[in-house]
């Protein structure tokens, strides 16, 4: 693959990204290097290799979600500084 002037200049509108012609230089050199090795990897004999989904044989142990009621609505209420009845009061912030 050959990385063009205009190739960093697609990559760099899709990203959003503005480079000044000394950046670009800099980074068409350093794109070049990751192709090259990408190359070599292709290189590498990978028959009869299963692919490696994760990186250890480890499960995560998770702890069921169980549903407690640590606070009642009145306490947790009690330090609002705006509330009614049930609920919390907060300040308008959409305008429609």
């Amino acid at each position: 693959m050959q990385i063009t002037t205009q190739k960093i200049d697609e990559l760099a509108h899709l990203a959003r990204l503005e480079f000044n012609e000394e950046q670009k230089i800099k980074i068409k050199t350093d794109l070049e290097r990751i192709v090259v090795f990408f190359d070599k990897l292709s290189e590498v004999n990978t028959e009869g290799v299963e692919p490696l989904i994760y990186m250890s044989d480890r499960e995560n142990n998770l702890r069921l979600d169980v549903i407690e009621e640590k606070i009642s609505k009145t306490e947790a209420l009690k330090n609002a500084p705006y509330k009614d009845s049930d609920y919390f009061k907060v300040p308008k912030f959409i305008n429609k």
